[in-house]
């Protein structure tokens, strides 16, 4: 038995229009994360300060592991002011990275 691929084509392109038409009118909105009031959004910074800072200490771990040598005693024992630009620049950058995640 041989098929029209135009008439399997024109059912699969209805099927594929038409259902996200029917569902959408019984679909409630869905709910918002965004705060009510000024206590929920205090709060809701709070858990942002929280996971950022928890994140950027993580990335420069990560970064320190990643590279030879312990930059944390480079910085401190040594007084090396280039580890510390360099320590500087990737928790500026990691923290631009999780503020685009979070604000996106």
């Amino acid at each position: 038995m041989k098929t029209n691929p135009l008439k399997c084509l024109s059912g699969l392109l209805l099927l594929f229009l038409a259902a996200p038409l029917c569902a959408a009118d019984a679909v409630a909105p869905p709910a918002t994360w965004h705060a009510q009031s000024l206590a929920q959004a205090i709060l809701n910074m709070l858990i942002f300060v929280a996971i950022g800072i928890a994140a950027a200490i993580l990335g420069y771990k990560l970064f320190d592991k990643c590279t030879p040598g312990d930059l944390n005693k480079e910085i401190l024992e040594n007084k090396n002011i280039a580890a510390a630009i360099v320590a500087g620049a990737v928790i500026l950058g990691v923290s631009i990275i999780i503020a685009a995640a979070m604000l996106g």
